[in-house]
């Protein structure tokens, strides 16, 4: 157990003589005795903090699991054994001890080490995650697969209290109990997700760990009770009773299965202890620990939504003197909670929610302005849409904040329940495009895609963050389905309109007048098709709306131009560009057309501007299609002689 909170990351290699040997063969560790294992925790979390330090990352979840990565890799033959992680954000000291300690420093950078297991990258991942609450699912079609091939093999499946509201989990918790595959579940309930976690099951364990009543009542009563003859004979019945109503663990034993918990997830020899015994179990094991995020690192513990990740530690520069800084553009994410404050405040109608991502879609500030109109339904996405229509039903006209990748999760909700009947929801979608280091488990670059198919869908795709506001507003006004996606990070440093003003949907903007080539911009590569154009002297056409099109834009600019070039940070099947050229096609129009965006596969993780490079998203990828268009002619000069 850590005697001493760690106050500061540190900048110097820790010595971790135990680890050192651990790491080189994994082996070694099953026969390590309690004291070495208790030694061998508090030197992987110091050498934690030295990775992360170094290298920037998700690492709050990983400290609070220290003392379980250790316990779970001695107790289990693994990887014969399989540990799925739920998420992923919490198995940096997995990685550690298994192999990939040296290639830390390379973590969520380019051609480095995935910031979530990846099945490419070891064996010991054994299933590859970025989302939440796959892992029960996962795990027990391993184990009934190990089950069916014969293979004598524990399946651990790894969940947090936040991913565990998940509805998928639920499902696979129901079907587990009814199919009864030898797996285990550890519930790792540290109370805090990114977020504070929020819905029925987090408040009842809330409940348990907060209240004393029960204990207080039990012990006080028996006094009393005990002397009295028949009455303690009730006392127990009445006490069973009680049982059902707040024991954590009663819910999973109705599903099925056999509850053991809550123990001190940082107490390793109880933990390996009862690990041992779970390992011999037949059938569907549930272990409910409790942990502490950023457990060790005191700034962690104090602030564990400020600490769920951080950037790598820069070297002090030489003392230089004092240069202003340049004051930083807002966050597009920022840019919309502002938004929903000032309307909000102007029109009562407005409801805000969010599945669990609070923080990071910039409602904060509208939490606490608006907390009777604020939802955060916890992880659970297809919920949120669902909950949304419901209320555009009765008169309230609701905002979802939710990002790109997480938005496909109710996907079948957003067709079915809103779409279809035309309900007045407006979608603000988050972190739209290639989102750099967290990789291809949660780049947006399918939104326009899968959107754009739906009927009744508004769609728009600001170029900056002063558009962004006016579209947004734009969108909620709009009686009816909408969508604004817009990316993660800084805008332009525009100046932002501090009023509710908003854009005719539909309409394009030109922004640069050329000859022979025309680009249709859709979104925040704005600055790369300009910097084309000055090069090739193209034309260059800010579009904002997907859906509907500009047709008559389109159309004036085929008639002045010998050929177009439609640019996203979107998949190219299906997207933006593809509704260009179904429209020209539908109209009957010839002309040359070349898209530029994400082809036909996954961009792996880097720094953002480094995706966009490797995606080919650059004036330099905008140049060499313009080169592939062909000879200059007029398209309507190509639709005469045809």
């Amino acid at each position: 157990m850590i005697e001493d909170m760690i106050e500061e990351l540190p900048t110097v290699k820790p010595d971790t003589p135990l680890l050192d040997a651990v790491a080189a063969d994994l082996s070694l560790l099953a026969g390590f005795q309690t004291d070495q294992l208790v030694g061998l925790a508090e030197e992987l979390r110091h050498d934690l903090l030295y990775a992360v330090a170094g290298t920037g990352g998700h690492f709050g979840a990983g400290l609070g699991v220290v003392e379980l990565t250790v316990a779970l890799h001695h107790v289990f033959k693994t990887p014969h054994d399989r540990i799925v992680w739920d998420v992923g954000h919490q198995t940096y000291p997995h990685k550690i001890l298994t192999g990939r300690r040296d290639r830390m420093h390379s973590m969520r950078q380019n051609e480095g080490l995935s910031g979530f297991p990846k099945r490419s990258e070891s064996p010991f991942d054994t299933f590859g995650v970025g989302h939440s609450s796959t892992s029960i699912s996962a795990a027990m079609g391993m184990a009934l697969a190990a089950q069916r091939q014969g293979i004598d093999r524990k399946v651990i499946a790894v969940i947090g209290d936040g991913a565990i509201t998940g509805g998928m989990a639920f499902e696979a918790l129901a079907h587990a109990g009814h199919e009864r595959p030898n797996m285990l579940v550890i519930l790792n309930d540290n109370q805090m997700s990114i977020g504070h976690n929020t819905g029925g099951l987090a408040t009842y364990f809330a409940k348990i760990w907060a209240s004393k009543t029960y204990t207080a009542l039990r012990e006080g009563s028996k006094k009393i009770l005990e002397h009295v003859r028949g009455a303690w004979d009730l006392a127990k019945r009445t006490e069973e009773h009680m049982k059902g109503m707040v024991a954590p663990g009663t819910m999973f034993e109705e599903l099925g299965w056999h509850y053991i918990g809550p123990l001190d997830g940082h107490n390793l020899p109880q933990l390996v202890n009862t690990l041992n015994v779970m390992a011999e179990l037949k059938g569907p094991q549930f272990l409910h620990i409790r942990t502490v995020k950023g457990k060790g690192f005191a700034p962690a513990e104090r602030d564990p939504i400020g600490y769920h990740a951080i950037n790598k530690l820069e070297p002090a520069k030489p003392t230089k003197t004092p240069v202003p800084a340049k004051p930083k553009a807002p966050k597009y994410q920022d840019v919309f909670g502002q938004w929903l404050c000032d309307l909000a405040a102007q029109d009562n109608r407005v409801v805000g929610i969010t599945p669990a991502m609070c923080e990071g879609s910039g409602m904060v500030q509208y939490a606490s302005q608006f907390p009777e109109r604020f939802y955060d339904v916890a992880i659970a996405e297809q919920h949120s849409v669902t909950l949304a229509a419901g209320m555009a039903c009765d008169g309230l006209k609701p905002v979802l904040a939710i990002y790109s990748t997480f938005l496909q999760r109710g996907y079948d909700q957003l067709i079915h329940d809103v779409a279809l009947q035309d309900l007045d929801v407006t979608l603000a979608i988050d972190r739209a495009g290639l989102v750099g280091q967290d990789g291809p488990t949660h780049h947006g670059t399918f939104d326009l895609s899968y959107l754009r198919c739906v009927p009744n869908m508004v769609i728009g795709a600001p170029s900056d963050e002063n558009e962004c506001r006016a579209m947004l507003q734009s969108a909620w006004l709009h009686e009816g389905p909408s969508a604004v996606r817009y990316p993660r990070g800084e805008g332009t440093g525009v100046a932002i309109d501090s009023g509710l003003a908003t854009m005719d949907i539909g309409k394009g903007h030109l922004i640069r007048q050329g000859a022979g080539i025309a680009i249709l911009n859709f979104g925040v590569l704005l600055d790369q098709a300009l910097a084309a154009a000055e090069s090739l002297n193209a034309t260059v056409v800010d579009m904002r709306w997907v859906k509907p099109l500009d047709e008559a834009m389109i159309l004036s600019l085929v008639e002045t131009h010998h050929g177009l070039i439609t640019l996203e940070e979107n998949a190219v099947a299906g997207g933006a560009g593809s509704g260009v050229a179904e429209f020209l096609a539908e109209a009957g129009v010839r002309c040359p057309l070349k898209h530029v965006g994400i082809q036909d596969a996954f961009i792996a993780h880097a720094g953002q501007g480094e995706c966009r490079e490797m995606a080919g998203l650059t004036a330099e990828a905008i140049i060499t299609a313009a080169d592939n268009l062909g000879a200059p002619q007029l398209a309507s000069q190509t639709q005469q002689a045809s």
